[in-house]
């Protein structure tokens, strides 16, 4: 029999340094939302299909389900809490709202992350790359084509 050995993570979260004792088997996810705190990223599926726990870790998109807390040690990991700034949301926030982008609210997170590295990459994507950039986030309650339009319109706004 193993034991389970903890280990001190410090890694910046939304622009805030933190620190956690972590076990060895924690992914990022459990992390942010046990230890943490950050209950906006969602486990949905736990092996990387659905994209409810969508972070970006360094900048990079990542499944914070497919991430063992460890690698995060340094990182700079921004989660959906990040997004806005203090009372402002972020346009994609509003956008989503404004277009009825949501309804039970386990994918949002997921797609506001997504979508937010899309337009980090690419201020202007097509219709067809902002289903593309979507398509490892799965929702099963709206129609997709009002989280594209939301896309659309947060681009659009943040543009200007």
């Amino acid at each position: 029999m193993t034991t389970d050995e903890r280990i001190i993570v410090t890694a910046t979260i939304n622009g805030e340094e933190r620190q956690w004792l972590s076990s060895s088997r924690d992914s990022l996810l459990e992390a942010l939302r046990e230890r943490l705190g950050l209950t906006g990223a969602k486990e949905g599926c736990n092996n990387g299909n659905c994209g409810a726990c969508s972070v970006l870790m360094d900048g990079r998109l990542v499944n914070s389900c497919l991430v063992m807390a460890a690698e995060c040690n340094g990182a700079e990991i921004t989660t959906v809490e990040g997004l806005a700034q203090g009372d402002q949301l972020h346009p994609l926030q509003t956008a989503f709202l404004e277009e009825a982008a949501l309804q039970c609210g386990i994918c949002t997170p997921g797609f506001l992350i997504s979508s937010k590295a899309l337009l980090d990459w690419k201020p202007d994507p097509s219709e067809e790359e902002i289903r593309f950039w979507l398509a490892g986030n799965l929702c099963r309650c709206t129609g997709y084509d009002k989280i594209i339009r939301a896309v659309e319109k947060a681009a659009e706004e943040m543009r200007s």
